[in-house]
């Protein structure tokens, strides 16, 4: 019910940022009928769960995302700082991690946060086994240090460990 509910919700919110419109009853009126007729449809069809719409993240993700915007941002800077270089210093490796999220949401979300991480691809995911391609030899040892694996498993609500080198 609370999935629906915030469902709703989120609906209701996008559909006014996006259409503008505060003052007509009538407009309002159509913008709610059409959310709670979105959410209907989506409770019917039963594609409403945690995964679908992690509100179960809410809380803890509110202190991931700046961390993980604080991180893009010095990713940015340091790619940027090598591609201006004569010398173009970059050390291309290919690595397997082990993630330790243990929902396939958590493993999606360490594996876009690396992807998001300028420098660092996530080529490959199957079954918590990640393969990360990474344009420097510090982006690797960043992927290797375990940081953004133990912050999106807390995220995630889990135990947190250090991911392994497979490869």
């Amino acid at each position: 019910m609370l999935h629906r509910l915030s469902l709703g919700l989120v609906l209701c919110i996008l559909w006014l940022l996006l259409s503008g419109y505060f003052s007509s009853a009538l407009l309002l009126g159509l913008g709610l009928a059409s959310a709670a007729a979105v959410v209907f449809i989506a409770h019917r069809m039963d594609v409403i769960d945690h995964e679908g719409h992690p509100i179960h993240l809410g809380w803890r993700a509110s202190t991931y995302l700046p961390w993980l915007l604080g991180e893009i941002v010095k990713a940015n800077i340091d790619v940027a700082w090598r591609i201006i270089q004569p010398t173009m210093p970059i050390g291309p490796n290919l690595l397997r991690v082990k993630g330790s999220q243990k929902s396939e949401l958590g493993n999606v979300i360490y594996a876009n946060s690396i992807t998001l991480t300028p420098g660092t691809v996530t080529v490959e995911l199957e079954e918590g086994l990640l393969r990360v391609h990474a344009l420097t030899t510090e982006a690797a040892e960043e992927v290797m240090s375990g940081e953004m694996d133990r912050r999106v498993t807390t995220m995630e609500g889990h135990i947190e460990t250090v991911p392994m080198k497979v490869e």
